[in-house]
């Protein structure tokens, strides 16, 4: 199933073109691997899947992105970054208790229940493989947590509103191997709920958890194709010449 369907998706900053004729689909439940070299549009792409491109007045934007058959610009702002959650390279924690900081989107969507709103932080603790390490320290600073479980709260704090699709930017790029393994074990379980596009430039993360993998370069979308396949046999040489470390 369709989760987002993209169609001759220009995006230009100023007169410089940022994508290119982009047309592709994501599906639902699966993880969608971005990679390409700095400046290729990986993160431009990622921002315009939850509009977050539209805070820059300078840009332009064209062509034709669907969430769940309907075009995202006809979809309430405030619902489509409910729906579309985002996790970025640096965790950014509130100044508040770990137990708050993932209670703070419920208490915003209008819930008051205590009880209600106990289970849901618990739940998404649960869900970002954060639960066991933070249950009994709820009421600590986030700020007292490591990096890599900052990034895991970052990932509950967005689990906890309901999201349909989690947009992850870089989310280990500051990471040490244990943390990011972490984090990448809690992608590979959200995907049996939620749809999720990463966007890495670790090409061995790509293929670690990417069910497909897309490779763009300067703008255009190169190619798109199962993960393994992408790692074995890449239609396109650029492909190859990137994933064996020739540029990029």
């Amino acid at each position: 199933m369709v989760k987002f369907r993209i169609r001759k998706l220009d995006i230009l900053f100023g007169t410089a073109y940022a994508l290119k004729q982009i047309d592709l689909d994501i599906r639902s439940n699966e993880i969608l691997s971005i990679i390409g070299p700095s400046n290729s549009g990986k993160t431009t792409f990622l921002r315009m899947l939850n509009r977050l491109n539209e805070l820059n007045s300078n840009i332009k934007i064209s062509g034709e992105a669907q969430l769940d058959g309907k075009d995202i610009k006809d979809i309430d702002i405030e619902l489509l970054r409910r729906k579309i959650g985002m996790v970025f390279a640096l965790p950014l924690p509130l100044p508040l208790s770990i137990f708050d900081n993932v209670a703070y989107g419920i208490r915003m969507s209008g819930e008051s229940d205590k009880k209600v709103i106990k289970e849901s932080v618990e739940d998404a603790l649960k869900r970002a493989y954060l639960w066991e390490e933070v249950k009994d320290r709820l009421n600590d600073s986030a700020f007292k947590l490591s990096g890599g479980q900052q990034q895991r709260l970052c990932i509950a704090r967005t689990l906890a509103v309901g999201p349909d699709v989690i947009l992850f930017d870089e989310p280990c790029s500051g990471l040490d191997p244990i943390s990011t393994a972490k984090v990448e074990d809690a992608m590979v379980k959200l995907k049996e709920k939620y749809t999720i596009v990463l966007v890495t430039n670790n090409v061995k993360q790509a293929a670690r958890v990417g069910d497909r993998t897309a490779f763009f370069l300067n703008g255009e979308l190169v190619e798109l194709d199962k993960t393994e396949k992408i790692f074995t046999a890449p239609k396109d040489k650029r492909t190859e010449d990137y994933i064996r470390g020739k540029f990029g």
